[in-house]
Parts: structure tokens; sequence; C-alpha cells
């Protein structure tokens, strides 16, 4: 086996004990391979080791990406989003993980060619350095969006504190779910709002036990390594 191979492995076998310890289903978790950081090749590896889905935060690494594997992957673009690059993107995306600002979502209406499945990103942490909707703005947020068709709000994304302390990790990651449920008891016709983005090389499996749907990992899974 390849190292990717290796990593995903024991990735999964993690992702399975996660999961059984809530009493979840491992197939309810999807397993979203970060490519940002590693070439086409190491990418071409993980597609071939039996990830379908990749995340890239950067339009340049997306495209070229996405121009090498094309539809053998499902595309999530998990980066801060400019309004004027969002033509460039937009329409060979499966999902946006970071819809923050109603300006944002007027340009991806004005750009879209097709329904776009996003995650509202929340900043749950209350951290100055993070993006992202308040907690207690995600709702009337969300409501606002209903006025762009284009749109479907598919779940909510958060990024975590780089921390070690169990506690606040959990805090954050149960907030963003105690957000998510609210929001899919509004029952909104453009937002279901089934999914969590959540949980990252250093805290999936927390992540996973708070309710996770989409783990976004990188370094743990394809690197980086030579």
């Amino acid at each position: 086996m390849n190292p990717v191979q290796e990593n995903l492995v024991q990735i999964q076998e993690k992702i399975k004990a996660a999961a059984a310890k809530t009493g979840r289903n491992y197939e309810d978790i999807t397993l979203l391979a970060v490519t940002k950081y590693v070439t086409i090749e190491r990418t071409e590896e993980a597609v071939n080791a039996g990830i379908v889905d990749l995340g890239e935060n950067r339009i340049e690494g997306f495209l070229e990406k996405q121009a090498a594997i094309g539809d053998r992957a499902v595309w999530h673009f998990i980066g801060s989003l400019q309004s004027r690059k969002v033509k460039d993107v937009i329409n060979q995306a499966d999902y946006l993980h970071a819809l923050d600002r109603l300006s944002l979502a007027k340009e991806i209406q004005k750009r879209a060619e097709k329904s776009i499945k996003c995650f509202v990103q929340v900043n749950v942490s209350g951290e100055e350095t993070k993006a992202g909707v308040s907690p207690d703005e995600t709702l009337s947020f969300i409501q606002q969006l209903e006025a762009f068709p284009a749109i479907q709000v598919a779940g909510l994304m958060t990024m975590a504190p780089h921390t070690e302390d169990e506690d606040v990790l959990r805090q954050v990651f149960s907030g963003l779910r105690e957000l998510r449920d609210q929001v899919a008891a509004a029952g909104m016709a453009h937002a279901p709002c089934t999914l969590l983005s959540m949980g990252m090389s250093n805290d999936y499996q927390i992540a996973i036990e708070e309710g996770a749907t989409h783990i976004r990992v990188g370094s743990a899974l394809v690197g980086p390594y030579e």
C-alpha cells in the first residue's frame, strides 16, 4: 500500500470507532480529503485509494485538480470565496463550504447555472480571526437566503479553535449541531440543513461523536510527505 492507502485504513478505523461510540452509522459520515497542500499526483493516489470527496480552498488548485480528475470525485470548495472570484469556481463545485455573507449569496445567484449546495459557515467559537456568521444571526441569515433560488442550504460548517481542550472542542461542535437542528426544524424549503461540516485532522473523532456528517482531513490523510 502507498502512504495514502495506509493513512486511509487507519482513519477509517477511527471513524468507525467514533461512530460506534455514539450509535451512529459509519456510512453516514463523509471523509473529505483536503488536498490543498499536495500535488495532483498525490490527489490521484487518494482517488485511486477509494476517496470520493475532495476539498480545495484555492481556486487555482481546485481547477487544476478538477481538470485532471474530473467527475471521478465530488468537489468541495472549502475556502473563503471572494465575490469577484465566484464566477471562476461556482459551477464547477458540487458543494461550497463557506457561505457567510449576503454579498456572496448575491454573486452566487448571479453566476450559478445550477442549484448550488452550500454550507453556511458559522463562527461558533467567536474568534476574531475566523470567518462566519455569528450563532445568534444564523437563523435570520438563512431565512434571508430564500431570496436566492440558486442556493440550497445543505448544512452548517464551522472551524474549531486550535486546542487540545476536549471540552472546548465539544462545546463548539455541539453548538453547531444544535444550530443545525434549529434551522432544520424551521422547515424551510431552501434550507433542509441536514449536514454538519466540522472536524479536521486533529479533532475529527470528537466532531463525529458530536454529530459531524462531513469531516475535512488533510495532513493526516494525504500528507504533507514526500
